[in-house]
């Protein structure tokens, strides 16, 4: 039995990224492409319309910190929704925010050019949880930690 291509995992936010993702920039309408003739002529642009669920797309641009790999480790994630999702935490630097994402999804994707190619996925969620909402045993998600706890974690690891 094969699977087809395009198939959706449904995924937890902490079981994707263990150690929080940070929303770095704004999240902005995911447009289709316009050529230079359709701009010239005045035409629209469109937004990005799910084929699966019908919704409006909305993109940003993540960073893991348990990504190893530093070309891999910031991705643009899909938001899937009517109207603009909204991050629910500040930012802890300028551009910068914690974020725990819900109805989140994975499609395998293969990634890279030539010879170095490798597996990697398509992220889509369908909004961001409320701050402390998080599925751990804090008052916040893993997401949603001081920059400071993740730095100390990150110092005694090093040691």
């Amino acid at each position: 039995m094969a699977i087809n291509k395009g198939i959706r995992f449904g995924i937890s936010h902490d079981e994707a990224f263990p150690l929080g993702l940070v929303m770095v920039g704004e999240v902005s309408a995911d447009n289709e492409y316009q050529s230079r003739e359709d701009r010239a002529a005045g035409r629209p642009v469109r937004q990005r319309v799910d084929e699966v669920s019908g919704k409006r797309q909305w993109k940003f641009t993540a960073t893991d910190p348990s990504e190893e790999k530093a070309k891999r480790a910031s991705f643009e994630v899909t938001l899937l929704a009517d109207v603009q999702p909204v991050p629910t935490v500040g930012e802890v630097m300028p551009g910068m925010r914690p974020v725990e994402l819900e109805g989140l999804t994975a499609e395998p994707k293969v990634a890279g050019q030539g010879e170095y190619k490798y597996l990697s996925y398509a992220f889509r969620a369908t909004g961001f949880k409320a701050a402390g909402s998080g599925s751990g045993s804090s008052s916040g998600g893993k997401g949603s930690r001081p920059a400071s706890a993740a730095a100390g974690e990150s110092a005694a690891k090093a040691a």
